[in-house]
């Protein structure tokens, strides 16, 4: 059967780089290959080699075919992490020269466990991405109405400018003390850079940051970190994902290549603010889910994601995720939106270690990452993972792993379960490691219903939507015993966040600090002119807008544009995001449908005894959204067929009550009105699915299978 291939994603992940192609009827084909760290555009091209295998095609074949490409990786991530990026400087306030070693308490201690934050010795800083001979001071003073308090000393930019590019520095970043209220005294000495640089003939070198002109929002601390991300470790990151881009046109490839980023869009490479894809994959698994409750009516999704690494959770609640505007990553705070997603960190690549004095198993946060763990000898891993317990009790087929591409050793992953974990534990193999596995499994039931009812809802509000290389291999487990409305897992789980990327709009969004009171007090008239300042402020980032896209070659005219705001009762600390009525507010009347507006999501977000409505409100930030017309997948719609797939073959497989002769079924052989009864196992060259003795599962006509219990 021949395919026209139409839209094409690609997630580097920290363990499996995965591609997702879907063709012009809906059909899709997933490919997996390990990822290449050290040249991202390595394992792509051997993801897409294993996608369009299995459609006996080849990317030189397909390529040219292919109208709308996304990619999402972890190289910027891992730059940041390795600290290998750009050598940059900094102009700061001065005073302020010290920040970056300093920090704010709460960075010293981000990740840590509850029982560690309340111990002061246990916490330690950053290395600062900038050393401190690097960062100069520059006086001047622009205070918080925006106003000039004390005249920019421009000497001080001059020899602070001259000092940095005698450093040797290839990037330069401007950020002052409410910069975001008035930009004046960046702007001029963005222009002593420029003139510095002209006397030494750098012309189109040393590019210059500008933090009012890439992240003007509030917090001064989180803006600086967020600025200096982009000069050091996204500035860099252009050139690997050019790299990406070039190799796909060597191999036919017409598409314009585009981002995962933070707030749920795509962007160009080419975007200025490139640090919003500094945590892309993620994102793309919470924007497909999204895109399939919107798809299939479902109104709040649980979603759940294991990798290699980690276990992600992210809340669809009235088919609306949430975006959190001072997200933390690697440790670092930062200015810019993210979909609010909680990661643990537990994957099927995490170690699994015996405490000696505890005799208690200790699972993660470090992982094999993409070197699986000690039944793979290929990548020199000494510890026992998560991916080690499977195989040796034979819910993992070791010579199917990748479909075959890695095969693996059981008899060594055996032998080093039991030294690591069985013998300690005083427990034979078995039963050792379904201990673990338990555990590992209790714990991420407990994190994604935490997550549930920490938001005032219960889990039989949600449905379940698992996905991830690792999720259907751990689903039953996790969801064992709570009463979701359903457990949903896509036949294409293992490419899932690849498929999210796919049906994220082609999008830049922007937005601007401008803290307008809405009070009691007011007069119409008064409100109607806060309504205006708020319409200004719209227009000019839809210019922004307009700007990124001209890059691209789209103009105005083919853009939609989404307006929105942040808002809270004046003088609460924490804002939410609205969906703005109307385009303009331009009188006391749209004012109040904006209120309304917001009165109603808060509601949904927090309890009704939560509302302060006598205090007022405050517009904390202008957000303009802009999307062009793209290529995105379709849902599949199948035949149903009767009777049952064919049994491949047996094996012995460890379940609650011992070893049983399991039935194994090729998931490509289940086909829409299939019900599989457990105990059985679905395979598939990117993924394993383990049905429990006390559990079906059924696939719809999307190609969704459908977890349930037995005597349900």
């Amino acid at each position: 059967m021949s395919h026209d291939p139409r839209v094409l994603a690609i997630d580097a992940g920290g363990t499996m780089t995965d591609t997702f192609i879907v063709d012009s009827d809906g059909a899709f084909v997933v490919g997996k290959a390990q990822t290449t760290p050290d040249d991202e555009s390595r394992g792509l091209l051997e993801s897409a080699e294993d996608a369009l295998r299995q459609w006996e095609s080849t990317p030189e074949r397909d390529f040219p075919k292919v109208a709308s490409a996304v990619f999402s990786g972890t190289a910027m991530l891992n730059r940041l992490l390795s600290r290998k990026g750009l050598e940059v400087g900094a102009l700061v306030t001065a005073g302020q020269e010290d920040s970056l070693r300093m920090e704010r308490g709460i960075q010293t201690y981000l990740g840590f466990s509850y029982a560690d934050r309340l111990h002061v010795n246990t916490h330690f800083h950053n290395d600062p991405l900038i050393p401190r001979r690097r960062i100069h001071g520059v006086r001047g003073r622009i205070d918080l109405f925006g106003k000039e308090a004390l005249p920019l000393d421009e000497d001080d930019a001059r020899q602070g400018v001259a000092a940095l590019l005698d450093d040797g520095v290839r990037g330069i970043v401007v950020s002052f003390l409410f910069s975001y209220r008035n930009p004046v005294h960046e702007q001029r000495v963005k222009e002593i850079v420029e003139e510095e640089k002209a006397k030494r003939g750098l012309n189109g070198e040393v590019p210059v940051f500008v933090s009012s002109e890439l992240y003007p929002s509030r917090r001064e601390f989180p803006r600086l970190n967020t600025t200096v991300i982009e000069a050091y470790a996204a500035e860099p990151s252009r050139g690997t994902l050019r790299a990406v881009r070039d190799r796909t046109k060597e191999r036919g490839a017409g598409f314009e290549l585009r981002v995962m980023a933070s707030h749920g869009g795509t962007i160009s490479i080419d975007a200025d603010q490139l640090a919003t894809t500094l945590i892309s994959g993620p994102i793309g698994g919470v924007v497909g889910a999204r895109w399939l409750a919107e798809e299939i009516g479902l109104d709040n999704v649980l979603c759940t994601d294991i990798g290699g690494t980690s276990f992600d959770i992210a809340l669809l609640t009235g088919k609306r995720y949430l975006v959190d505007t001072t997200p933390d990553v690697a440790r670092f705070m930062l200015n810019m939106p993210l979909v609010q997603i909680d990661s643990v960190g537990a994957g099927c690549g995490s170690f699994v270690r015996i405490d000696p004095n505890a005799r208690r198993p200790e699972i993660g946060p470090d992982s094999a990452g993409a070197s699986i763990g000690t039944a793979w000898p290929e990548g020199g891993i000494e510890t026992v993972s998560i991916t080690d317990l499977n195989l040796v009790l034979g819910r993992l087929n070791p010579e199917y792993f990748l479909g075959g591409q890695v095969q693996l050793d059981t008899e060594r992953a055996r032998a080093e379960v039991k030294r690591q974990v069985a013998d300690p534990l005083g427990l034979g193999v078995e039963e050792a490691a379904a201990g673990v596995i338990e555990l590992f499994e209790t714990s991420l039931r407990d994190q994604a219903v935490g997550r549930v009812l920490g938001k005032g809802y219960s889990p039989a509000d949600y449905t379940l939507l698992c996905y991830g290389g690792g999720g259907p291999l751990h689903v039953a487990g996790y969801t064992k015993g709570v009463p979701y409305q359903q457990v949903l897992v896509p036949e294409w789980a293992a490419g899932f966040s690849a498929f999210g990327c796919a049906c994220a709009e082609f999008e830049y969004r922007y937005d601007r600090q401008i803290d307008l009171p809405l009070l009691p007090t007011q007069t119409d008239e008064e409100k109607a002119g806060i309504g205006g300042l708020l319409t200004q402020a719209w227009r000019a980032l839809e210019e922004r807008v307009v700007g990124e896209f001209t890059k691209s070659g789209y103009g105005r005219e083919e853009i939609t544009f989404s307006h929105v705001v942040r808002m809270q009762y004046y003088g609460q600390l924490v804002d939410i995001e609205i969906d703005a009525p109307k385009p303009a507010v331009e009188s006391a009347a749209d004012v109040a449908d904006l209120i309304e507006a917001f009165e109603s999501t808060y509601q949904r977000t927090y309890a009704r005894s939560a509302r302060s409505p006598e205090l007022g409100y405050l517009v904390a930030q202008a957000t303009v959204k802009g999307s062009v017309p793209i290529e995105k997948p379709k849902l599949p719609v199948l035949e149903t067929s009767a009777g049952a797939p064919p049994v491949k073959q047996t094996r012995q497989v460890w379940w609650s009550e011992g070893w049983v002769e399991t039935p194994i079924i090729e998931m490509t052989d289940v086909h829409p009105g299939h019900t599989i009864d457990g105990p059985s196992i679905l395979e598939a060259e990117s993924t394993t699915f383990p049905i429990p003795p006390d559990r079906r599962a059924w696939l719809d006509e999307h190609g969704i299978f459908h977890l349930e219990n037995k005597g349900a």
